[in-house]
């Protein structure tokens, strides 16, 4: 293993800090993995395409500290991040008599991250926590910063709890085996450090974007390190979600209602996010923030990445009932993640309802 490959970070949260280790082959390295494990007992919360990949070689790392791991295997799938599913991870820790100490261990994406990290806040009043993130998506974005949910049929991510894991492990090498379309899904969420806070890192996306598509590992590695050092940034300062946190969701409020309204899993969920991020920036336009160029600028990149810039037509009313039900939603007023400039993000509730139709009618399709 090379040392100088593998970056870490802190999530500063004062007695509940933890770190952020990115490299590759960091899922044979129980000298990162094992010191976060107070117990000889862990559970391992995996999916039917991770658990063939991955599940033995972590299964291994732990057997040689003399940790021995019990697999939840899941079906794949944003479909599948429901109660049920949900409940399937509960039906394992109660059969298999885990107990409060017993850490629970999320392999996998998103879902799987945000599925184990939502039983693991309620198995008896919570466990420990690991992620170990095996997309570019989960990598980037939903394993930091300890927000866990599952879906409800009116909305993403309604039912939750934020529960800060005690590891994320960030494996670059995983991402060898990730198809085409989720890698591109997963550069959604990287382009958006730079659009939000990051402009010096959105330079640099657009100079190295075909280098990321193309898997040069050097390239990724400084893009999950940037990434994940804008959002642990955020997190120490706003965990809760009760300012600046809330910046982190440009173009998921209206990408949001594109996977609810669609059927989720129809698009996947940076893929909704890229849509979404062109509605928020036709609304800047309107709004007199930002200018055509900026809107071209941002589109010609997400264009570059393979992703959507034409949101789904779901109709007008559709999108706003669908946005009711917007975590943002305050004193029944929608608050919304628009760009005052490229690479300065705000919260507003300054747009009307007439420009809000306006953005979406300019971007759907």
């Amino acid at each position: 293993m090379c040392e100088k490959l593998i970056r870490t970070l802190q999530v500063s949260l004062d007695e509940r800090s933890y770190p952020i280790h990115v490299g590759p082959g960091l899922l044979t390295r129980g000298d990162l993995l094992l010191p976060m494990l107070k117990a000889r007992k862990a559970v391992i919360v995996t999916n039917e395409t991770v658990a063939p990949l991955y599940l033995e070689t972590l299964t291994a790392t732990l057997a040689k500290g003399g940790v021995s791991a019990q697999a939840v295997v899941l079906p794949d799938g944003e479909l599948f991040k429901n109660w049920e599913t949900l409940n399937r991870i509960f039906d394992a820790l109660l059969g298999t008599h885990c107990e409060r100490s017993t850490p629970l261990i999320a392999l996998g994406g998103g879902v799987i991250g945000d599925m184990g990290g939502f039983a693991a806040a309620c198995y008896q009043r919570g466990m420990p926590f690991i992620q170990v993130p095996t997309t570019l998506l989960s990598q980037v974005d939903s394993s930091v910063g300890g927000k866990t949910a599952i879906n409800h049929p009116l909305g993403k991510n309604m039912i939750g709890a934020f529960y800060q894991p005690r590891l994320v492990l960030a494996d670059i090498s995983t991402l060898d085996t990730l198809p085409e379309r989720e890698l591109k899904a997963g550069l959604a969420e990287v382009i958006k450090y730079g659009l939000i806070r990051d402009r010096e890192f959105l330079v640099w996306l657009e100079e190295n974007i075909e280098r990321l598509l193309a898997r040069e590992r050097d390239a990724l590695i400084h893009a999950v390190e940037r990434s994940c050092a804008n959002k642990a940034e955020v997190v120490a300062a706003d965990e809760r979600e009760s300012g600046e946190r809330a910046l982190l969701n440009l173009g998921h409020t209206f990408g949001h209602a594109i996977e609810t309204g669609l059927g989720y899993g129809e698009w996947l969920h940076g893929e909704a996010v890229a849509a979404g991020t062109m509605i928020a920036c036709e609304l800047s336009r309107i709004l007199g923030w930002l200018d055509a160029r900026d809107v071209a600028r941002i589109r010609a990149l997400f264009t570059r990445t393979g992703l959507p810039v034409q949101a789904p037509a779901l109709g007008v009313e559709r999108y706003l009932e669908l946005m009711r039900h917007d975590k943002k939603v305050q004193d029944g007023r929608l608050r919304l993640v628009l760009l005052q400039e490229v690479g300065r993000a705000v919260l507003s509730d300054s747009a009307s309802d007439a420009q809000i139709v306006e953005a979406i009618r300019r971007v759907s399709t």
